[in-house]
């Protein structure tokens, strides 16, 4: 593990940081770190478009219909507070966590802490060169944890990238002390099979138990072979987190034959991902429910007992999902919205051509009690405008916005930014605040944009994939209430029950 000490934050509206010659060195040594293909939160990709529609896309911003490259634009509840470029980590930034003061914001190439006490200057505290996509990330008390979905060489922060169908390859949990947030250091692993695509904490007064969602298997990967309908639960003892280890590999989706339960996919139905596992799951504790986005499937847990969740509900969506990716509960615990990455994060599906109800939130009513308890389909949201054809956009990770008697959500959708929108009538949502940036190309599909926003202490924080760490605060008669709800901590995959 490299640790990066960098109190300096430069503030730059655009372009990323230079890298010290000795850190780009150590990174190249280290390999690049290539996700999973989901299709999903892969690595950038560029694309060129045509010619036609590259000279459609600069009529567009020359009237208006979307703003310039890379140009900011927000309605007019939104404030854009300040944005921290990247630094010394330049790989694909991902998701974020909060604990008091400080966020942890995920990237490829390891992760970063920031002091936000100060959310107009946030600093960055410590930078940790730790190779591995996606570094999902998240904390609980003195330890924080990060996903790796990539094939190394060994479990290491010095490993290299190492194919998957060798048996020594490693993939897994990395388990951080961060009781001195300027010094994390590395403690523990644990290896899962086929690797941690994201992971999902449910905490407990002595042991932390970690849902690791993976998929993807193949039988020439020796530790990723089908089926592979299940996922692995971690149960890391706080005060002893080196001995970290599986306890539980719950099988979701049982099944005759090779490749299990769960959706079929293609060709059975066109243009949907077969279920071989789960992208995210979220859990609600105070509720002992959790949800999950497996691929073809969105399923309901009750995890009443953590080390053997139990599923309770499972649906599909053949005509308008691609791939379940992740899922939000409200706060009543009787609503649920999963997303469809449709296009797997890489590509241009908020356009005409696409439509309202594909690349989309599903929203879904809980009906019934206990054990008997179903997921109803009422409607979709996407957000309301257009975006270009160059710009990857589609559904990804949002987090609720905390107001007693409201359903009420941010959430990032790559190139076409940072919603917020109200759910609170499940057959009409509605778009009532917006933050982009234009395209970061005119000619050419690159990938990038908002990964993760979420509401934190009366701010909004997005990780964007290539422009770094932004802070926007949100001034609207409808959301001012949640300003009040303070959290100590916040992993947006573990919902808090915000008002007890």
């Amino acid at each position: 593990m490299t640790l990066l000490n960098d109190p300096r934050t430069r503030h730059r509206r655009l372009g990323v940081a230079a890298v010290a010659a000795g850190l780009l060195a150590a990174l190249l040594t280290a390999g690049p770190a290539a996700a999973t293909p989901d299709p999903g939160d892969g690595p950038a990709a560029r694309e060129k478009v045509s010619r036609s529609d590259a000279a459609e896309l600069k009529a567009a911003m020359a009237s208006g219909e979307i703003p310039g490259q890379d140009e900011i634009v927000h309605s007019d509840n939104v404030q854009h507070l300040t944005n921290i470029p990247k630094d010394a980590l330049p790989g694909i930034n991902s998701d974020l966590a909060f604990q008091g003061k400080y966020a942890f914001a995920g990237n490829y190439d390891g992760f970063r802490i920031l002091d936000i006490s100060n959310p107009k200057a946030p600093k960055t505290v410590s930078q940790v060169l730790c190779p591995g996509s996606q570094n999902d990330i998240s904390v609980s008390g003195n330890l924080l944890f990060l996903s790796t979905d990539s094939s190394r060489s060994d479990n290491s922060c010095n490993s290299t990238t190492q194919p998957a169908t060798e048996k020594s390859s490693w993939e897994g949990m990395k388990v951080f002390d961060i009781s001195d947030k300027a010094n994390p250091k590395y403690v523990a692993a644990v290896e899962t099979a086929c690797g941690s695509h994201t992971h999902s904490l449910v905490p407990e007064r002595k042991n932390v138990y970690i849902y690791v969602s993976s998929y993807s298997p193949s039988a020439t990967f020796p530790d990723c072979q089908p089926p592979h309908d299940g996922i692995s639960v971690i149960k890391v003892p706080r005060h002893a987190p080196e001995k970290a280890a599986v306890v539980n590999f719950p099988v979701l989706f049982p099944g005759e034959g090779p490749d299990g339960g769960g959706n079929p996919g293609s060709p059975t139905n066109p243009g949907v991902s077969k279920t071989t596992g789960c992208h995210d799951i979220t859990v609600l504790p105070s509720k002992d429910l959790a949800a999950g986005a497996c691929m073809g499937d969105g399923v309901l847990f009750s995890i009443k007992d953590p080390e053997h969740p139990k599923v309770l509900d499972q649906v599909e969506d053949n005509v308008n999902f691609a791939f379940w990716h992740s899922a939000t509960f409200n706060q009543k615990a009787d609503k649920v919205v999963f997303t469809d990455e449709l296009g797997g994060g890489g590509a241009a599906t908020c356009n005409a051509a696409i439509g309202p109800n594909r690349g989309a939130d599903g929203i879904y009513d809980i009906v019934g009690k206990g054990d008997r308890r179903k997921l109803v389909f009422r409607s979709y949201y996407k957000i309301p405008r257009h975006q270009a054809d160059t710009e990857n956009c589609v559904a990804h990770n949002g987090s609720l916005i905390p107001v007693k008697g409201k359903d009420l959500m941010v959430q990032a959708w790559y190139q076409g930014g940072v919603s917020v929108w109200d759910f609170t009538d499940s057959v009409h949502p509605k778009e009532i605040a917006y933050f982009e940036r234009g395209p970061l190309s005119t000619d050419t599909l690159q990938v990038g944009g908002s990964w993760s926003a979420y509401y934190y202490n009366g701010y909004i924080y997005s990780n964007d994939i290539a422009k770094g760490f932004d802070v926007l605060k949100l001034s609207d008669r409808r959301t001012d209430p949640a300003k009040r709800v303070r959290l100590g901590e916040l992993n947006v995959q573990t919902q808090p029950d915000y008002f007890d």
